[in-house]
């Protein structure tokens, strides 16, 4: 039998983080910089939902605002960060391999894995604000050399299809874990099958725009669900340009994340 959680839009954490004070040295683009972040599993300060999904430790929807704002130069180790630009231009600096000044627009996307230890700045210099989704998961192997790769995804070639953007797929991007991410643009009344790996697998859909049936359950924008234990997630589309991102992973031994299934998931 399936399991399934649905985390509505309103039901995610939700916050605005300011250029200023302490946070300054972190948040850039100071005095007039600030983030906001819409965080679909606990992260930082919020820690009223779930934990994780996999090893996926977070998933978050985030606007730079403001010329100049972003991340300064901070530190990682044995994390895999992917980030997926929508609008907007996002300015990428890391220290894989022999360092790497990237600038990404919408439809470009990353996996930047930090391993043994890494650095890397996120700035959006451009007066536009900057959209993006952040996924952070858990390296199947710690301490790998740092590495960064990056590609892009075309709407306009690319649409009414499940498109895979990171993982094993045919021009995807490699990535150090049993973890597939693919994308979804499609139109209304289309119909789609999403065929997991094995009952081991579970998959987080989250709608960045639009409307779609996912089995049984109704996703409007923004609005997300995490569905395992099943064979097949089927979607309909409900309206025109929906926009679907679809995480696929080993769903790991985790008793923090079982916990909270057993309080908050009818089986």
């Amino acid at each position: 039998m399936s399991h399934q959680f649905i985390i509505r839009n309103e039901e995610r954490g939700h916050d605005m983080i300011k250029s200023d004070g302490s946070r300054s040295s972190y948040i850039a683009g100071h005095p007039d910089g600030f983030v906001t972040r819409a965080s679909s599993f606990n992260f930082h300060e919020y820690q009223g939902g779930r934990p994780g999904f996999g090893p996926v430790r977070v998933f978050g929807d985030e606007v730079f605002h403001g010329t100049g704002c972003g991340y300064n130069m901070h530190p990682h180790h044995n994390f895999v960060i992917c980030a997926f630009v929508f609008a907007g231009e996002l300015t990428h600096i890391n220290t894989a391999g022999g360092g790497t000044v990237d600038r990404l627009a919408a439809g470009d996307y990353y996996v930047f894995s930090a391993g043994s230890g890494g650095k890397h700045s996120e700035l959006s210099v451009t007066p536009e604000d900057m959209h993006a989704i952040y996924l952070w998961l858990l390296p199947k192997q710690l301490y790998l050399p740092p590495s960064y790769h990056r590609a892009h995804f075309d709407f306009r070639t690319r649409r009414n299809a499940i498109v895979q953007l990171v993982g094993d797929g045919d021009g995807a991007l490699p990535v150090d874990q049993d973890l597939r991410v693919s994308r979804l643009i499609a139109d209304s009344g289309k119909s789609f099958a999403y065929p997991l790996r094995s009952v081991s697998h579970g998959v987080y859909v989250f709608v960045r725009e639009g409307s779609v049936r996912c089995d049984t359950t109704v996703l409007n924008a923004r609005d997300s669900t995490g569905i395992w234990n099943a064979s097949t997630v089927d979607f309909e589309i409900l309206e025109d340009d929906t926009d679907v991102i679809v995480v696929e992973t080993l769903m790991i031994d985790d008793t923090i994340q079982q916990k909270w299934e057993h309080d908050h998931v009818h089986h």
